[in-house]
């Protein structure tokens, strides 16, 4: 499998092209220094991923600013403080805010010549136009869990994901999902017979992050440790010619 065999590139992009767990641990650092939390960063998300990936599935029709509202007052509940609906909303706005990878503008932007850029992401349409203005590039389509109703890992998401591609003509044989968290994208691009790259973030690292552990036997088909490696691949094929 080369990448030279798909025409679109779908994506994820909290944790794939921004880097969302740099973001949300910043975002939380109010909460945590009047709590006085001193775990090490990757239990502070890990807490959070537990409470996110819950309420999405308790609410998967509410909007991503206002579920992340609704888990920072659970996390200030489980660290023993109070927290006012303003310190909660400001939380859930935070995500314009949470900064690109570094190589994410550039290996867009190299790959936008030869392919359709497709977003699939677990936001609402709000949050993501602050984070569209850091990634360098116009996407042909931006498909959120605003629209679907519901938060990948729901299977849903990705059906309607491929029945927007469809209407354009673009068969699931050309398209390969691009995703750091097999939780959320990989085991349910799995289920729908897609082909998934994976964006290995946090490669060398421990535990996961602030998304949940992935379900046994979850495959992909490519692996990488950042995006720019992928785009490196892309250009290494066209130049092998």
């Amino acid at each position: 499998m080369r990448l030279r065999d798909f025409d679109v590139l779908t994506f994820d992009c909290y944790g794939t092209l921004i880097d969302w767990e740099s973001g949300l641990y910043t975002a939380l650092g109010p909460l945590l220094a009047r709590a006085g939390v001193t775990a090490a960063r990757d239990a502070v998300l890990a807490s959070f991923a537990e409470r996110e990936s819950s309420q999405q599935a308790a609410t998967p029709d509410m909007p991503y600013a206002a579920l992340l509202a609704e888990v920072h007052g659970q996390l200030a509940r489980l660290w023993g403080v109070a927290v006012s609906d303003e310190e909660n909303r400001r939380f859930g706005a935070s995500v314009g805010d949470w900064p690109a990878f570094p190589d994410s503008v550039a290996a867009l932007q190299a790959l936008k010549p030869h392919f359709r850029l497709v977003i699939l992401s677990n936001v609402d349409r709000e949050s993501f136009r602050g984070s569209n203005q850091r990634l360098g590039v116009t996407f042909d389509a931006i498909h959120t869990a605003q629209d679907v109703g519901s938060y990948k890992p729901d299977p849903r998401n990705f059906r309607y994901l491929l029945d927007r591609l469809a209407e354009d003509g673009v068969a699931p044989g050309r398209v390969l999902h691009v995703a750091q968290s097999l939780f959320h994208d990989h085991a349910p691009a799995n289920a729908v017979g897609l082909a998934s790259a994976w964006i290995d973030r946090r490669a060398g690292a421990t535990g996961w992050g602030a998304t949940s552990a992935p379900p046994a036997g979850v495959r992909y088909d490519m692996r990488f440790e950042s995006l720019g490696a992928l785009a490196a691949a892309h250009q290494a094929e066209l130049a092998s010619g």
